[in-house]
This record gives C-alpha cells, structure tokens and sequence, in this order.
C-alpha cells in the first residue's frame, strides 16, 4: 500500500465566526485545470467535499458545489457529512448518511462523518449539541451502507490535559463503533495558529502524531490498525507569511507525515485548499490556497505537485 494524497478544491471555507465565501466563484475548468496539473502523473487524486446535514434549519451549502465535476482522469471523492442540525436532533441523520453512501456512485473511496467533532467552533460540529452521538451513530450507519468505502471521522489536535472527548466518545461507543472504522482523521495546522521555529517544525509535527496515535485514540478503543489520515493540513500566505514560506512550511510538514507513514500506520495525505477566498483580505483564514483568488499559481503549487510525483509510490509497510 501506498500514501495516498489529495486536496480541498473549494471556495468556500470557515473560519473562528462562521462561513467565508470566496470573492470570485468557483470556476469548474479553471480547477479542473489546477487539479490535473497536480495530479501529474499520478493515476488519482482525491477530492475532498462537504455536505451538511440539518432537518430544521437550512443547511451550509455543500461545497465545492459540484465535486463531480472533478473527477475525471481517476480522481476520486472523499466526502465529507456534517451534522449541522442545531436541537442535536438524530431523526433523519442516519439515513442521510446511508443516501450518501448510496447515492456516491464508484468515485465514492471515503466518507468521513461529522467535522472536527471536539472542536467548539461555529463553522464545525464539535459545536453542534449531541455530536458525539451523532458521530457514532453517523459510522456506524455509513459502514453498514458501505461496500468499497473507507468509513472513518476526524478530529483536531487538543493540548488540554482536560479534554475529555476520547474517553467520552470511548464511553459511548459500543464495539460496532470501531468494527465500522476504516480510519481515523487529523486536521492540524502547524506554525499556524500557535508559531513554531523552522528547525524544530518536523519535531512538532511528529510530536502531533506520535500523540494522536498513541494517546488519544487508545482512549476511545482505536486499536492501531486504524489507519491515520491528515484529512487538512495547509499554511497561509498573506501578511507576515510569504508565499515561499509556505512552499516550504508544506514540504516539511508533508515529508515528515510521509516518514512516519509506516511507523504510525498513516495512510493518507490531504492538502487545505487549492484556492485563496480573498488574496486581497486581511484575515488569515482567506488565504490558505496553493492558487491566489484568481488562480495564479503559488510557489507552493509546483512544491505539492513535485511531493506528489515523488510520495505516491512509497510503499507504506504495517
């Protein structure tokens, strides 16, 4: 087996208060375009998507709107349900994830439900009330739906010696919840949102992980031979951070996920975003893209496409 990598193609994002739209429309050939540069020689590339759940108000907007317009040349989905619905209501979940599965089609390699479960945020579920049930229930329903789907959820980083969200979700789930786990998902943001020097950013990177694999998933009864998947990982551009910066930020980040691939059983990369939401913006959160707001290319770029080349063949030994 070897690591297998994609990218969030979309213009919409969130950020710290709620949902930022992008300030040029997504263009479908434009992508496209990106998509099969990255791709190169590789035989796929995953593209990841969203799509929300919420039975009493009107759900986010799935984004990128049409991700099947991306997957040509082989390239595959990796398919994102949240569960948005704000009374923490499961009436109608299960089945909305069970249509997805259904309905995915034969692109469909992965379905992840619910995002970034134990984080409080507007934008993510870990802010939606009964998300650990939902998340169980979510798994549980998409694997018993699911044929050649990898099932799996994903959380972020916690350096809160309190926290107590792996041993709760452990308490909950009964053996059904990890039977239905074909992997578990890291979002983590390095040098981001706390800085980290440059030599010493592989350290922290593998500190993440080694922790993730090892301390926090034992707590819910993760056993190891879960595989683990950086679902988003990226660095943005903009004030203060320059676009080479960012080319090399990733390429430490994505080589030392790569070297640790076999150690920890990691099987996946994924890269947030292809594009900018606003290059113009202030905020940090608009400027996560390989491609700027009107899709000229970053340095960046040509660094993930070349990792991608190099990466997609190392053989990951269990």
């Amino acid at each position: 087996m070897a690591m297998a990598f994609g990218i969030y193609p979309g213009g919409i994002l969130g950020d710290d208060q709620g949902i930022i739209h992008p300030v040029r429309p997504d263009d479908p050939d434009r992508i496209n375009e990106a998509l099969d540069e990255l791709q190169g020689e590789a035989d796929t590339l995953a593209v990841r998507a969203y799509r929300s759940f919420a039975s009493t108000v009107t759900p986010p907007p799935p984004t990128p709107a049409d991700p099947r317009a991306c997957l040509r040349r082989g390239r595959t989905l990796d398919l994102v349900l949240q569960f948005r619905e704000p009374s923490g209501d499961l009436d109608g979940w299960p089945e909305f994830v069970r249509e997805a599965v259904r309905t995915g089609g034969p692109e469909l390699t992965s379905v992840q439900i619910c995002e970034e479960p134990n984080l409080d945020l507007p934008a993510v579920d870990g802010s939606t009330p009964n998300v650990l049930n939902a998340l169980v229930h979510g798994v549980i329903a998409a694997k018993q739906e699911a044929r050649h789907v990898a099932v799996g959820f994903n959380a972020v980083p916690s350096f809160d010696p309190s926290d107590t969200f792996w041993s709760d979700l452990g308490a909950l789930s009964d053996g059904r919840f990890p039977e239905s786990l074909d992997y578990v998902g890291l979002d983590f943001f390095p040098d981001v949102f706390r800085r980290v020097p440059a030599d010493r950013l592989a350290d922290a990177v593998t500190a993440v992980l080694t922790a993730f694999r090892h301390t926090c998933l034992p707590q819910a009864g993760i056993p190891d031979t879960v595989p683990i998947r950086v679902c988003e990982n990226g660095w943005p551009t903009g004030p203060g951070r320059p676009e080479r910066q960012q080319a090399t930020t990733l390429e430490t980040v994505i080589r030392t996920v790569a070297d640790l691939a076999s150690k920890l059983n990691i099987d996946g990369y994924s890269l947030f975003a292809l594009r900018d939401a606003d290059s113009s913006a202030e905020g940090l959160f608009h400027h996560f893209g390989l491609l700027r707001d009107d899709y000229t290319r970053k340095p960046a770029f040509a660094t993930y496409r070349q990792l991608i080349g190099e990466l997609r063949g190392r053989p990951i030994r269990r």
